[in-house]
């Protein structure tokens, strides 16, 4: 085990400890080791990582730093324990009382939210919040895959679905009242929904952030999260979890592709190898967000994420880059995206044409 026994063990409830640490789910072995790093912490009181995040995040940040000096992160029951503790940490963020977070009427969803309009018998449409007042809510006119749909709204009974961001999902029913030109933008009003269902919690904590990376277009049969040494597209790392991301990438993409984001995370290459869930294309700079669904993480990559996602790493650490590629560089490649006279290099061009390709375009 990579923990020594401390002096200072003595005075603590141990078999309330083993009782606490088997009903969170950790094994006797794995018990064992959280009693060590908690006196090696010098918790005043051991229970108190079951119930504290703080005094938790102080143990794992112990462990992490640990790994760091001590070069064990190669052996898989020192990554197995680790990622169990992340289990448990992400459980204790999910668990907690969100009630500043949710809603409870659809007069509380604010403007350009994303939403999926189900007509039945018809199919599903892509929407957003253009306006919403007490009297009224306008999306912007519903559109399908095939494109605009030239069916009759007004009159029409539809259900409402939308995701809030670090909340849940939700859905309500509605009836388009009329189509009308809302802010200039074709759209229906559409009634209130005074009473919403909450469908679905978060399934994993996100962590926002800005972070040059590559992507790259995988075959379905390649083995996933395989380390790419060539640049990919460059794009931008927006948000991150263990079971996703969302990137950044000039031109528009489609969903349903199977893609792989690499980038560098406390001087390690990470590679995320997953399939575009939904998109959404900002036209006035030609960039699109793809939000990726991962395939199932090794446990040191999931490690290395988590411990990213709860500010687990030292700060002094800086990430490098092993593709021979500055944040500035990615920077300047974003910023002239929008530019009427690109000055775009002629791999650029050619990686963005395999994104619009893709799509179809």
């Amino acid at each position: 085990m990579m923990f020594s026994r401390s002096k200072k063990e003595g005075g603590g409830n141990w078999i309330q400890f083993f009782a606490r640490g088997k009903e969170a789910g950790f094994s006797l072995r794995e018990i064992e080791m959280l009693r060590r790093l908690a006196a090696e912490c010098n918790l005043e009181s051991p229970n108190s990582i079951f119930d504290s995040q703080s005094q938790l995040d102080k143990c794992i940040r112990s462990m992490v730093r640990n790994i760091k000096m001590t070069g064990e992160s190669e052996e898989r029951g020192t990554q197995g324990f680790l990622s169990k503790l992340y289990d448990y940490r992400q459980k204790i963020e999910i668990n907690k009382p969100h009630a500043h977070y949710s809603i409870s009427n659809s007069r509380q969803i604010g403007e350009g939210q994303i939403l999926r309009v189900l007509v039945t018998g018809t199919g599903v449409f892509k929407s957003y919040v253009v306006k919403n007042s007490n009297q009224f809510m306008s999306i912007s006119r519903p559109e399908s895959k095939k494109g605009p749909s030239a069916m009759q709204w007004a009159g029409t009974k539809i259900s409402v679905y939308f995701w809030r961001e670090d909340d849940a999902g939700y859905v309500f029913d509605s009836e388009v009242l009329d189509e009308v030109y809302s802010l200039g933008i074709p759209s229906l009003k559409i009634t209130h929904g005074d009473s919403l269902f909450r469908t679905q919690k978060r399934k994993s904590v996100r962590s926002k952030m800005h972070k040059a990376a590559f992507l790259y277009l995988v075959p379905s049969d390649e083995p996933p999260h395989k380390i790419e040494i060539d640049p990919g597209l460059k794009c931008f790392l927006e948000d991150i979890s263990d079971t996703g991301c969302a990137v950044t990438v000039g031109g528009r993409a489609d969903a349903g592709l199977r893609v792989k984001v690499q980038f560098a995370l406390n001087n390690a290459a990470i590679c995320i190898t997953g399939t575009v869930r939904s998109t959404s294309f900002r036209e006035n700079v030609n960039r699109s967000v793809l939000h990726i669904e991962a395939e199932s993480l090794p446990t040191e990559a999931r490690n290395h994420i988590l411990a990213e996602v709860f500010g687990m790493l030292p700060e002094e650490d800086e990430d490098e880059l092993p593709f021979r590629v500055l944040d500035g560089e990615m920077a300047g490649f974003i910023a002239n995206q929008g530019d009427a006279a690109s000055d775009e290099t002629d791999d650029d061009a050619v990686q963005e044409g395999v994104m619009q390709e893709a799509d179809g375009g």
